[in-house]
């Protein structure tokens, strides 16, 4: 198993570097590079990336901006000189944080650690249906989309009710949202998302999951309903 990843980096030595270390991988097949972030971002929204080496201090968009703008949600490893950066890098969910000068002994422990991370989100795919890895309490964790209920929102954080317990993720309801399935799960309220599949009941003014009954969003009430019915 390869991941596909991309190097993003504006200056040119460095993306020499990068490529050279990601061709002599066998944990990975480099896709392309780019020297500044649009490029980058229409490749990532046009192609299956799972990985991509970013710098973050570039040129008009930023690596930062990169990742707000995007439609997908890659693994990412950061890659700067300023170590400053790595505490705004985890709150992306970043997989690894290197800093130039990068050695090939920490660039090989990095991509162990996003191939790691890839296995953990996709093996027994087919077996156990869809998942994605969730960070709770500190903690990396598998869950299955089929187990998840629905998501609310809880101030900073977004509460994810599953069929075994209920998990608080540091995340906002639009970023998380883009982890799901589209056609599975739908945006019902500014502060619910429920999976279509687990709706036991509905009217024009609730949702019911079990016994929990969901608010449903006045604008949206008509549109709600019927995707909810051509479920």
């Amino acid at each position: 198993m390869k991941l596909n990843c991309i190097v993003v980096d504006d200056s040119a030595v460095q993306r020499i570097i990068i490529t050279k270390l990601v061709n002599e991988s066998i944990s990975l097949n480099l896709i392309s590079d780019f020297a500044n972030a649009l490029e980058a971002k229409n490749c990532i929204n046009n192609n299956s990336i799972d990985l991509i080496f970013l710098d973050i201090e570039m040129p008009h968009i930023n690596g930062f901006d990169l990742l707000d703008g995007l439609k997908t949600k890659p693994q990412i490893i950061v890659i700067t000189s300023k170590a400053d950066y790595a505490v705004k890098a985890f709150d992306y969910e970043a997989t690894d944080f290197l800093q130039k000068p990068i050695s090939k002994e920490r660039f090989t422990k990095a991509v162990k650690k996003a191939t790691e991370l890839h296995i953990l989100r996709y093996e027994n795919h087919e077996m156990q249906g869809e998942s994605i890895v969730i960070k709770s309490n500190l903690k990396k964790l598998k869950v299955y989309l089929s187990k998840i209920k629905w998501i609310e929102a809880y101030g900073d954080y977004i509460k994810i009710v599953t069929d075994d317990e209920n998990h608080l993720v540091l995340s906002t309801m639009k970023s998380f949202e883009k982890e799901l399935t589209a056609g599975k799960f739908l945006r019902v309220h500014k502060s619910f998302i429920i999976n279509i599949e687990r709706v036991d009941k509905f009217n024009n003014k609730y949702i019911e999951i079990g016994t929990t009954k969901i608010p449903l969003s006045r604008n949206k009430k008509d549109e709600i309903l019927k995707t909810i019915e051509n479920f």
